[in-house]
């Protein structure tokens, strides 16, 4: 089984920054894309930052240049660097990972979703 475990939300003003993290943990044989999503009640779930196994970035236009997604291979973690934080930036910060697992004699890839963690900025 596995689980995406995220920490780090909170309160913060306007101009703020948090970082979020998030650990893969289970009987993982290989990790490959991970991510953050956001939403807001009536909404859908939105794309904040991706990352590739290699490194390679992407991010929501409305973000750039203020967050920066990382991650540690070696402890199946993602970050997400969150700095000059806004109102609207306020929402359920979901992780997101694309994990492949050896189960009996076979492999299986799927995508997995941590529980959220709320972000809230206001002053």
């Amino acid at each position: 089984q596995v689980q995406l475990v995220e920490s780090g939300g909170g309160l913060v003003q306007p101009g703020g920054s948090l970082r979020l993290s998030c650990a893969a943990s289970g009987t993982i044989y290989s990790v490959y894309g991970m991510g953050w999503y956001h939403q807001t009640p009536g909404k859908q779930r939105e794309l904040v930052a991706t990352i590739s196994s290699s490194g390679r970035t992407r991010y929501a236009d409305s973000v750039k240049g203020r967050f920066t997604i990382s991650r540690d291979n070696a402890k199946n973690t993602v970050y997400l660097q969150m700095n000059s934080l806004r109102p609207d930036d306020t929402a359920v910060y979901h992780c997101n990972a694309d994990i492949e697992v050896f189960r009996g004699s076979t492999y299986f890839r799927s995508d997995y979703w941590g529980q959220g963690t709320q972000v809230t900025v206001s002053s």
